[in-house]
């Protein structure tokens, strides 16, 4: 079931409609992405990343994961808690590292690895995507290969920056697309921006 026929499911069980924690989550997600992204390619600084990172990507990701809970979506529960909890761990690694304190130091070799664990999340992830949409198979395919860049580029290629940053940039456009198409399925009552069926039925 896609996330938003879960969320429609839970609504019409309960005595109100309920929003749909989607379109927070993938809001979260998708903004935090691209400003990470801008600073990758050297346009900003990572001040903006790192508060926006644990605000909205961090914690309102977080919660829409939890809302995601109860409306019974594995999937949306899932990756929102987790990519919320991503968010958090690496801004406040980030921000750790700026302290003299040698067990939070940033390093290259260190932040590779941090990564590669959440390129095999996503994986995970990603072949869930195969039963939701295109739309999230996109997004989680440009995802995996984003991690996949930077787990690269922290081990010793640089050379692979540019492209991962450009690739995590379509990945965040995608989660804004689909939050998008949640938001004017509901105000329009039609699928005004189609997601597409899954891959595998």
């Amino acid at each position: 079931m896609s996330t938003i026929e879960t969320a429609n499911a839970g609504a019409a069980a309960a005595p109100y409609k309920l929003g749909n924690p989607a379109v927070v989550g993938l809001g979260g997600f998708g903004m935090t992405t691209m400003l990470l992204q801008f600073h990758n390619l050297g346009w900003i600084g990572i001040g903006p990343v790192i508060w926006l990172g644990f605000v909205f990507g961090g914690g309102c990701q977080l919660i829409a994961g939890l809302q995601e809970q109860k409306t019974g979506n594995n999937f949306g529960y899932a990756a929102f808690v987790g990519y919320g909890a991503f968010w958090i761990s690496l801004c406040a690694y980030l921000l750790g590292s700026t302290t003299n304190n040698k067990m939070l130091a940033l390093n290259d070799h260190d932040l590779g690895f941090f990564l590669f664990g959440w390129t095999l999340f996503t994986a995970m992830l990603w072949i869930g995507s195969f039963k939701i949409s295109k739309a999230m198979f996109v997004t989680f395919t440009t995802l995996l290969l984003g991690f996949a860049g930077l787990d690269l580029v922290n081990w010793g290629y640089p050379a692979f920056l540019d492209a991962a940053a450009w690739d995590l940039i379509v990945c965040a456009l995608a989660a804004w697309y689909m939050a998008l198409h949640v938001i004017l399925h509901d105000l329009c009552g039609r699928d005004v921006l189609p997601v597409g069926k899954p891959l595998i039925g």
